[in-house]
């Protein structure tokens, strides 16, 4: 719980199981979250191995962001909570 903990991380993982994305197109995907933030969190799931970040050399450089195998082993976690939230939504809203 402590890897994913906060409220970003689960919404980042989400953004990149579509695939490899570059910074500004995860912001994008990911509303509210600061660019500051964003690059915390990236780091901290870069540093627990769920996230492969690739930098180009290129100008200016061109960095990408992927799920790592070890993030992919998440999937089924990650489609319960989505299936639960869709459910507990439901619940509370009444719909």
């Amino acid at each position: 719980m402590e890897t994913l903990n906060g409220s970003w991380k689960l919404q980042i993982l989400e953004s990149l199981s579509g695939g490899t994305k570059r910074f500004k197109q995860i912001s994008k995907e990911v509303p509210g979250i600061s660019d500051k933030m964003l690059s915390k969190e990236l780091k901290a799931l870069e540093i627990n191995q769920l996230v492969q970040r690739k930098v180009y050399d290129t100008f200016p450089p061109t960095v990408e962001y992927a799920l790592t195998t070890h993030a992919q082993s998440l999937d089924q976690v990650l489609a319960a909570l989505r299936d639960w939230g869709i459910v507990h939504r439901r619940q509370i809203i009444g719909k």
